[in-house]
């Protein structure tokens, strides 16, 4: 600890940065800061208890956002520590609706969205619209407008689209949230999934925007249109971007292999042709990945297909604000801890 006192800490090889709160957004100078010190302090949301997480062994950052631009200044670092990351960007549009009123103009957000694959690469930024929210003042066709409006303008710049369907009902801060403030909601049903899927899925082979699609921790199946279940903590993306990694390979149960040529015949023309096992990940156009076994995170939700990760943040830190918000149970709660925090900004804590 800063005071010198030794305590026990996990060190994990793969961070989140957060589910629980926005980190870039918000805490990106605390996080890089505890990143350099080597630990920070993190509170179990179920058990109150205080453990610590030290970054001694830690190769890769998921980071989660609706406003990831602080994290511009910081990538050169994560370079030189040879750490690898990509984000989870969730760019939605509910300026209208005013449900996100702490978030930057959705074109600044686009910018930003660009701006940091122009650092990073395409892939390592991920589109999120999520969630998928219905009202009284937001029908599916409403939403596909607003879908269809972002994905014209990230066209070149992303290549998978993950979203969610509100789940209300099954979420007891959301649903006090909008409650609270006055949002008449409609819960999806499963005509209405598959309606805003069908329409979702025409809309990007026709405007020739050739996303993945994906969904994030949902039970319905809507693979008959080309949607998929998401991994957003994703080992397969890990292995594209950070193959060469050896200690993070080897957590993942990972072997990596060069591709062969095959074996000309002599019995027809041919043309030489690598020999890639199926299922294998492709790293690089001379190298391939084979996953040795299921790395499945247990402990998250039925249907969330994540794989192992420590996530350090925090519930009841996010002063975004937004009026569905599932991370704070009030504003005014948020609002105090991120006065905590700019009270106390490199604390060993997210909350000073």
């Amino acid at each position: 600890m800063d005071s010198g006192v030794k305590a026990e800490a996990q060190a994990p090889i793969i961070v989140s940065a957060s589910r629980s709160t926005d980190i870039p957004a918000f805490y990106a100078d605390w996080f890089f800061e505890r990143l350099k010190r080597g630990y920070s302090a993190w509170t179990n949301p179920f058990n109150g208890v205080t453990s610590y997480v030290a970054y001694s062994n830690t190769r890769f950052i998921v980071f989660w956002s609706k406003n990831p631009k602080p994290l511009l200044e910081h990538l050169d670092y994560l370079a030189e520590a040879n750490i690898g990351c990509y984000i989870q960007y969730t760019l939605n549009d509910y300026e209208a609706e005013s449900l996100e009123k702490g978030v930057p103009p959705l074109s600044q957000r686009i910018e930003t969205f660009k701006m940091l694959v122009d650092k990073l690469g395409k892939g390592r930024v991920v589109w999120r619209f999520d969630p998928m929210i219905l009202t009284d003042k937001i029908s599916i066709d409403d939403l596909l407008g607003k879908v269809r409006n972002i994905g014209d303008q990230l066209k070149d710049y992303t290549e998978k689209l993950v979203f969610s369907f509100a789940d209300i009902a099954s979420y007891r801060k959301v649903k006090s949230n909008l409650e609270k403030n006055g949002i008449n909601y409609i819960e999806w049903n499963e005509a209405s999934m598959n309606e805003f899927a069908s329409n979702l899925s025409e809309m990007n082979r026709e405007r020739g925007w050739n996303f993945k699609l994906a969904t994030c921790g949902e039970k319905i199946d809507i693979e008959q249109y080309g949607i998929k279940h998401n991994r957003c903590v994703d080992d397969d993306l890990m292995v594209r971007f950070a193959y060469r990694d050896k200690k993070l390979m080897e957590f993942l149960d990972v072997d990596v292999k060069n591709v062969q040529p095959s074996v000309p015949s002599i019995f027809e023309e041919f043309e030489d042709s690598p020999q890639i096992p199926e299922g294998a990940i492709m790293a690089a156009s001379d190298t391939y990945a084979i996953k040795q076994k299921n790395n499945k995170d247990k402990g998250q939700r039925q249907f969330c297909g994540c794989i192992v990760s420590k996530d350090i943040g925090q519930y009841n830190t996010c002063p975004h604000l937004c009026e569905y918000c599932y991370a704070n149970t009030s504003k005014d709660v948020a609002v105090t801890n991120w006065k905590r925090h700019k009270s106390n900004p490199n604390g060993d804590k997210i909350i000073g």
